[in-house]
């Protein structure tokens, strides 16, 4: 379900489970953060970075202020419950209730985990280096259980993501089954598929529970930040909480 400021996964959970992805409209940033950016990295007005995080507060009845990570393209995941500061890492998973797990993006791609009970969440960052670094096989890891769900928000598309060789050759090194996310245009250039890759990481994990994954953020300029496109600009925000 997708509304004019949010977008809302459409998968099967139970309804304890509370997620969404935030859209760039209707935020108090102005430029190249218009309008609803969430980000305090990206060089814009903290004052108003903090107005638009209070406004998804409101408008989602958060339980909590979302668990911020300091993101680094990292293979760390930490759980969120037991964090009191800003923690680097690229993930973070829960089993309580009232905690909004969370992940900022504007092209990498954001997952959100649920067990089939409902009791065990998690967020992910996941741009092709944490991919590459084992982000979601560290997160299923972190969580100790089995039977989950796994919903892809919006990332950079397979008609936009141009990748030298060396990246390709990177993950073809990791496993031979990853070249299916890779399709060649010239001698030295491919367009990689990031859905593809998470999804083939999910499978080698026995996750079959696979939804989402159909956007592409440069090319909607109207709904999404995209560093890819603009460089300069805001990030999105993908949280998931239990209620």
């Amino acid at each position: 379900m997708n509304s004019d400021n949010y977008l809302t996964p459409d998968w099967d959970v139970p309804i304890t489970i509370h997620a969404a992805m935030s859209l760039r409209k209707n935020g108090v940033s102005v430029g190249d953060y218009s309008s609803l950016n969430l980000a305090t990295h990206v060089d814009d007005d903290i004052e108003r970075v903090l107005i638009n995080r209070q406004r998804i507060k409101i408008n989602l009845n958060l339980p909590s202020e979302p668990i911020w990570l300091n993101q680094s393209h990292s293979s760390q995941v930490i759980q969120a419950d037991k964090i009191s500061s800003l923690s680097f890492a690229d993930a973070s998973f829960t089993s309580k209730t009232g905690i909004v797990c969370s992940v900022l993006t504007a092209d990498c791609l954001p997952l959100l985990i649920c067990s089939k009970n409902g009791d065990n969440i998690a967020a992910i960052h996941a741009g092709w280096r944490g991919l590459l670094a084992g982000i979601i096989t560290n997160t299923i890891k972190a969580m100790q259980t089995k039977q989950l769900s796994v919903w892809l928000g919006a990332a950079i598309g397979s008609c936009c993501f141009e990748v030298g060789k060396d990246i390709r050759a990177l993950f073809i090194a990791k496993h031979s089954q990853f070249s299916m996310a890779f399709t060649q245009i010239s001698s030295k250039k491919y367009l990689a598929d990031i859905y593809q890759l998470a999804r083939i990481e999910l499978n080698f994990n026995g996750v079959n529970k696979i939804y989402g994954g159909d956007l592409c953020t440069v090319c909607d300029e109207q709904r999404f930040f995209s560093y890819r496109r603009n460089q300069q600009t805001g990030r999105m925000a993908t949280l998931i909480w239990k209620q």
